[in-house]
């Protein structure tokens, strides 16, 4: 019943679409410019770095809250659950934020979320080494996309590795929360397969250059 409980809330929290809330309160729906996407990076690329900064916040913000959440529910009935309870918080964040019932189940591809449930687990050596391969993986290449599907193999890799020598201690769900991870990294690499395809393919936008925005 807990996990359920934090699924359910996570994903009301997920549901709390930073981008197209602020797209539209400056009179624009941001899933018709761009690639379509309403999560962080269409709208920096549309609505620049101020509006790209608030919602990278807004989507980070609202997985901390809602393991927060979690936190305050149950800590102190059943401490012994926690990081997994946070991590079906998390997992409901990210798919309200990929799935919103009320845009049609299209929303963002969850990488901020994903870094909020990060942030939120409190390990310093599991979010400075993901945060660490996304950063130079973009600055590198400029590729957004890319560092977002390093990053999420980096998180479930470095996740792994943590629990299976004692640094995150998850007794007795240690397999159930590595399962967790992995699936989350699965659903973030899926929801680029289209920029893996044009990865593949030398047609990926860069985060910045001289590609022109499209409009639909």
């Amino acid at each position: 019943m807990e996990r359920v409980i934090c699924l359910v809330m996570g994903y009301c929290f997920g549901l709390f679409q930073s981008g197209y809330i602020y797209s539209k309160f400056h009179g624009k729906d941001i899933r018709k410019y761009g690639s379509g996407n309403s999560g962080t990076t269409n709208v920096l690329r549309v609505m620049g770095k101020k509006a790209g900064a608030v919602v990278l916040v807004g989507d980070v913000l609202k997985s901390i809250l809602a393991c927060m959440a979690a936190r305050l529910l149950f800590q102190s009935s059943v401490p012994e659950m926690f990081p997994l309870l946070e991590l079906y918080a998390g997992a409901g964040v990210i798919l309200g934020h990929n799935f919103p019932f009320y845009m049609n189940f299209k929303g963002g591809k969850g990488i901020a979320a994903t870094g909020g449930l990060v942030i939120a687990l409190g390990d310093w050596r599991l979010l400075v080494i993901a945060l660490g391969v996304f950063l130079i993986t973009v600055i590198v290449t400029r590729y957004v996309s890319l560092g977002s599907v390093l990053g999420l193999i980096t998180v479930f890799v470095t996740w792994t590795v943590l629990c299976a020598t004692g640094g995150i201690h998850a007794e007795p769900y240690t397999a159930e929360c590595c399962v967790i991870v992995f699936l989350l990294a699965a659903l973030g690499i899926w929801q680029h397969r289209s920029n893996i395809a044009r990865l593949l393919h030398g047609t990926e936008n860069k985060l910045w250059g001289s590609q022109k925005i499209r409009q639909s």
